[in-house]
């Protein structure tokens, strides 16, 4: 019965907001534990109280679990009731008064403007053929000009791309459609990976193969590289460049992204609209940068900053 609760939550989810599979896995990860948890005291979704699911959130503290995935799991709970109710299966929403642990606004980890240039070099030298080079050196170049998570990058239509274009359509997160800007450096190196990534294709289509619809084909089920192999790929050019491969990540060059542009004078609304993110509080985060850029403002034009 619970497990039917939970697939009938998941199609809602996938039916009326366009979740993404990302999301929709994670939720059903956090409701079988908070299931399993259930069961083990005899309970389920239908019965649990709003006592129960305050001592599941307990449960997660003692196994040491962070308050962001506590925040996660109380949030997947919270939706899960809400559609219970609206549905009718349950007469109240036990978990509506719960408080939760709120999550810790951690600044991200980033990396300063010469890693990424170190980084844009090795990738130019990372990869055993021409066409990976090549390849590596449009992904980093593109991803670091837009800012798209790695699930846009490597999943991009090369339709998107056609033309040489200074504006790309995204579809994002919960099917909603962006448009980025490309950076000369980046449309060149799309240029330049596209005339080595169509000869390939056709030589393919010329054995038979269907083409590809994506800008980074691959032969997995996917049909394109996925955002495993890109980030095994990203360690790989963080070496070759002399940057600490721990630091290195798809979401650090994003990250990158954001900071860098706002240290250089742009503004939030702008940078929530290149990023996606649907509330600006998301983008907030990266306020620390303008803390920063105001301290050292003050640190080196203040007329006393000279004599302390």
């Amino acid at each position: 019965m619970t497990r039917r609760w939970i697939d009938a939550f998941l199609d809602a989810q996938a039916a009326e907001l366009n979740a993404a599979e990302n999301t929709r896995l994670a939720y059903a990860r956090d409701l079988l534990d908070f299931e399993a948890h259930l069961a083990a005291g005899g309970g389920s979704f239908a019965t649990a109280s709003r006592a129960d699911i305050e001592g599941y959130l307990v449960s997660c503290s003692d196994a040491g679990l962070s308050q962001a995935t506590r925040a996660r799991r109380l949030s997947a709970i919270r939706q899960l009731y809400r559609f219970a109710y609206e549905e009718g299966l349950r007469s109240d929403n036990p978990s509506q008064q719960i408080k939760g642990p709120g999550r810790a606004k951690r600044l991200p980890k980033t990396l300063s403007e010469d890693e990424i240039d170190r980084l844009l070099l090795a990738a130019r030298e990372t990869g055993q053929r021409e066409e990976d080079r090549v390849r590596n050196t449009c992904m980093l170049e593109v991803l670091y000009a837009t800012g798209l998570r790695v699930t846009e990058l490597c999943a991009l239509p090369v339709a998107a791309v056609r033309g040489d274009p200074h504006l790309i359509l995204i579809r994002g997160k919960g099917g909603v459609e962006r448009m980025v800007p490309l950076s000369s450096s980046a449309r060149e190196a799309l240029q330049t990976w596209l005339e080595l990534r169509d000869a390939t294709d056709a030589a393919k289509v010329a054995k038979g193969a269907a083409p590809s619809k994506f800008l980074f084909p691959s032969r997995g089920k996917l049909g394109h590289l996925t955002r495993h192999r890109f980030y095994v790929l990203i360690k790989e050019i963080a070496v070759m460049g002399g940057v600490d491969p721990s630091k290195v990540t798809p979401h650090t060059l994003r990250h990158a992204f954001a900071t860098h542009l706002l240290a250089r004078g742009a503004d939030l609304i702008s940078i929530q609209a290149l990023l996606g993110h649907a509330d600006v509080s998301t983008t907030e985060i990266y306020t620390h940068v303008l803390d920063e850029r105001l301290k050292d403002l003050v640190l080196t034009h203040h007329p006393l900053a000279s004599t302390r």
